[in-house]
């Protein structure tokens, strides 16, 4: 996401009276008071209150300007991540706050704010701007991955995976938790040497490289990035399988011929509520009878996926235009209206996904000499690390799914057998 989208989405002054901001502190506190989980320490540099009842667990927030009080009022949860971007206030432990006002979500919207709901008009006119149709979704792609394929190689490990990874152990690397993943995909999928597989959503191109050299297979795999796209050219170019893999630029909805496998990794969160129908049957009308689609998809549980799509949150205002998370209910609906295709397999892998965002993190903050380096000033870092860290309080909490899904025609094709995935327990 280049300076000039980041400074359009986030305000920088909410022009507020002295008077004003003193009443949206008092106000602001007395919302925060009503939390039933954990305290929150508000601290400014003369004046600090502690918020709620519970002291089993304490999160701060550090005020270097009162405007927060009325931007988070007047625009809830987004206001108060604008806030963030802005450098209005930090927190000794911003992931530990997230998972506090998480925890507190689960069992009442209250903290949000009424005033949030005057937005809700502008953000669904901003959502219908940003619709995934086939130009839509090239602007909305290049918006968060054509940041420059240097950026992404500062914290993602060195197979450039830019998904959940599974983690054999704790002390596992990102490297190896991205091959896992690649490699339990791959054996979902059940193919071999003979087989044509192909892919939605290119990435780097390490799912692509990983099923050819593993299983012989021949690869088809396309991206609407176009910085992907040269990346993962010369990935495959270097793993010396150019003859084995095709990279194409093509909308999934303009792809041709039958493939013995199809599999999109996180590529679903970039489709759309509205266009889960189309994908699915395009997906259905590529597979060959036989053949297995394997989805990885960041999912919204079910009961709050009505909600989700009537709101706007951080990652689709300032992130990742145009994004969707969907339930597991929707795809499967979209997939039972739309094909003759049919769930046989569901992993769930959240805390896997709470811990590759915490690594991700970690590498980012340790090369923050190097984002400046790129022409990315503070703002934008500051911003990346809190979507990092929302994120992962999100997987972390079981806010927000993570999981593998497969489908196909006939159920009785044995898949190869596989251990669980191991478990993960996330520090509270």
């Amino acid at each position: 996401m280049s300076q000039e989208l980041i400074s359009n989405r986030i305000g920088t002054d909410v022009g507020q009276s002295s008077r004003t901001r003193r009443l949206a502190r008092r106000i602001l506190c007395g919302r925060l008071g009503q939390i039933k989980i954990g305290q929150i320490m508000l601290q400014e540099s003369d004046w600090q209150k502690c918020c709620g009842s519970d002291p089993s667990f304490m999160a701060q927030i550090q005020i270097h300007d009162p405007r927060f009080y009325s931007l988070t009022l007047r625009r809830g949860a987004l206001g108060a991540a604008e806030a963030y971007v802005n450098g209005w206030w930090s927190s000794e432990d911003l992931v530990g706050l997230l998972r506090l006002m998480v925890r507190n979500l689960k069992h009442s919207d209250r903290l949000g704010g009424w005033r949030s709901l005057l937005r809700r008009p502008v953000e669904l006119v901003s959502q219908a701007l940003r619709s995934n149709t086939r130009s839509g979704s090239r602007r909305n792609i290049h918006a968060h991955y054509d940041l420059g394929n240097d950026f992404f190689k500062l914290f993602l490990d060195d197979t450039m995976t830019y998904s959940a990874g599974i983690f054999p152990t704790v002390e596992s690397t990102l490297q190896e938790a991205s091959e896992t993943k690649l490699d339990r995909l791959i054996a979902k999928l059940g193919l071999g040497p003979d087989d044509h597989l192909l892919e939605i959503g290119t990435g780097w191109g390490s799912m692509s490289i990983r099923a050819a050299r593993t299983t012989g297979c021949r690869v088809t795999t396309t991206t609407i990035s176009r910085e992907q796209a040269r990346e993962a050219r010369e990935r495959v170019t270097a793993s010396g399988l150019q003859d084995q893999i095709t990279i194409l630029e093509t909308d999934y909805r303009d792809l041709q011929g039958t493939f013995d496998g199809v599999v999109a990794v996180e590529m679903i969160e970039a489709v759309g509520h509205r266009f889960l129908p189309a994908f699915f049957q395009a997906c259905s009308e590529r597979l060959n009878p036989e053949g297995r689609l394997v989805l990885q998809a960041i999912a919204m549980p079910d009961h709050r996926y009505a909600r989700y799509l009537r709101n706007t949150d951080f990652i689709r205002e300032v992130v990742f235009p145009g994004s969707c998370c969907p339930s597991v209910a929707a795809m499967n609906q979209a997939v039972s209206d739309n094909t003759d295709l049919k769930l046989t397999h569901l992993e769930d892998m959240a805390p896997h996904y709470a811990m590759t965002l915490h690594r991700w993190r970690v590498r980012f903050n340790e090369q923050l000499d190097q984002v400046r380096e790129l022409g990315l000033d503070d703002q934008f870092i500051r911003m990346w690390d809190y979507y990092l860290s929302y994120c992962e309080a999100g997987f972390a909490e079981d806010y927000i799914r993570s999981v593998q899904m497969v489908y196909e025609r006939n159920d009785n094709r044995i898949m190869t057998s596989l251990d669980p995935i191991p478990e993960l327990e996330t520090t509270s």
